[in-house]
């Protein structure tokens, strides 16, 4: 299997070429030249191997249809390390909970930081250590958080060979539990960099070092957001789970609500859909933030300055710019690199949005890709958690609230199974948990006293060559 830039560049990539190099040289990202396609007797063979063999083995034979260039023993290893009940609290690793009529959560939020950035980043980690390893190289990474990516990463690479976290966030925009999560951590190899803005700056600022290929070579620069093929790729992996759990056949479908903001979490199921898992929808649900919600009502795509981003009590998702949007965009227009490198290149820097209302293929983003959207505020957030514990007696975080609002909204046939993707933990989010029910959270015992331990992280402005100076000062070359 080759990798492709959504920008143009067909370069013939391997997996592990890119697993270590995050955007492409001419600044798009990389996906498959094409999708594997799963037939019938091929998902029947996988409902199988969920059921008998568990989690690890479902996401070596689906990686396996993306990765050649890792011997086949190597790479179910490496799954069998990372899906373990010990790392994810139990077997099923992704467990699927009937919350009411039609409507299910998949609980994706069982790994070491609570969120379902683990999911991705715990094979993401050994993965980037086994190919180091067998390069006799190292690897800078440079990545940008909103609020659980970067617990996500630091947890996965701590201590690894060979690796350099540095992770930017917008300074006191996250909640204290998330912070807490990340600055408490004494690593050498783990760099906290508070960034004075929002994330979008952070984003923006990881793009503009990945774009500078001297610099990026120089010192090794990888990132571990999904705008690496890998993690999304890793990600597929439990929208498989998710529907053979809620299936008893292949003729049937489902559909999937996702609380989105980078629109990493919902291009994975948009991969498994190509792929020709039977998933009828793609709900993608956002907060105040809705450039997203924006785009599939009205075929505009309007991404805000930091003045204009909402600070929201779903803080992951106070995202402006949605990096992944350009892998959806890329197959929606016929895999046009050129035009998606005039939009995303040029017409974005230089007008701040592009409308595609007036182009064909824009009715295909629901006909024929399954999307639609909605939107979540902070009084809906509060209302949702509040009905689901006192019907149902399960306490949901933010996120995970912005997406049974949404899917109560298209759920539709009543045949097809709605499947919430869990994001997080109630914990990561005390305080508007607190508002909605009177009462904190339950908080795992390993995290009592976190925010009270000694912090570690740096804070600069919102300025690439400030940034740059910092990983040269702790970079050895």
């Amino acid at each position: 299997m080759n990798y492709l830039s959504t920008r143009g560049d067909a370069t013939p990539r391997k997996f592990c070429d890119i697993l270590l190099e995050g955007l492409a040289p001419d600044g798009g990202l990389y996906l498959p030249e094409r999708y594997p396609q799963i037939r019938d007797a091929q998902l029947t063979e996988l409902r199988e191997v969920y059921h008998q063999q568990g989690y690890a083995e479902l996401a070596f034979r689906i990686l396996s249809l993306y990765i050649d260039d890792i011997p086949a023993a190597d790479l179910r290893a490496l799954c069998a390390r990372t899906y373990t009940a010990e790392v994810f609290g139990t077997g099923e690793i992704v467990p699927l909970r009937h919350l009411e009529d039609g409507l299910w959560i998949e609980a994706l939020s069982n790994g070491p930081t609570l969120a379902f950035k683990d999911m991705a980043m715990q094979l993401l980690g050994n993965l980037f250590e086994y190919e180091l390893a067998r390069r006799g190289e190292q690897l800078n990474i440079l990545g940008a958080t909103s609020g659980d990516t970067g617990s996500a990463a630091e947890y996965a690479m701590r201590g690894k060979r060979g690796i350099r976290v540095f992770m930017t966030s917008p300074h006191g925009r996250m909640s204290p539990f998330q912070q807490a999560q990340m600055f408490s951590l004494q690593d050498e190899n783990i760099h906290n960099i508070a960034i004075e803005g929002v994330f979008d700056d952070c984003q923006d600022i990881v793009k503009a070092v990945s774009n500078d290929l001297d610099f990026k070579r120089r010192y090794k620069i990888g990132t571990v957001n999904s705008i690496n093929w890998a993690r999304l790729l890793a990600q597929v992996v439990y929208y498989f789970a998710g529907y053979i759990q809620a299936t008893d056949a292949n003729t049937q479908k489902v559909s999937f609500t996702v609380p989105s903001g980078n629109f990493g979490n919902v291009c994975a199921g948009h991969v498994a859909r190509q792929m020709g898992l039977p998933i009828a929808k793609l709900v993608v649900a956002t907060n105040e933030n809705d450039v997203l919600d924006e785009f599939f009502r009205t075929g505009v795509y309007r991404v805000r300055g930091s003045a204009d981003t909402h600070e929201t009590s779903s803080p992951s998702m106070d995202i402006s710019k949605a990096s992944n949007f350009e892998r959806f965009v890329f197959d929606l227009l016929g895999r046009d690199g050129a035009r998606v490198k005039a939009l995303f290149g040029d017409a974005l820097g230089s007008q701040g949005q592009f409308d595609l209302s007036g182009d064909p293929r824009f009715a295909d983003a629901a006909a024929r890709y399954g999307f639609e959207s909605g939107k979540s505020t902070h009084a809906d957030r509060i209302a949702t958690i509040r009905d689901t514990f006192q019907r149902h007696g399960v306490t949901i975080d933010t996120h995970t609230a912005d997406g049974v609002k949404v899917a109560r909204e298209h759920r539709g046939d009543a045949g097809v199974p709605m499947i919430v993707l869990e994001t997080a933990l109630p914990i990561k989010f005390a305080a508007t948990i607190h508002e909605a029910l009177g009462h904190a959270p339950e908080r795992p015992a390993k995290f009592n006293g976190i925010e009270q331990l000694p912090k570690r992280v740096q804070v600069l402005p919102a300025d690439v060559a400030q940034v740059k100076a910092y990983i040269e000062r702790h970079c050895k070359i």
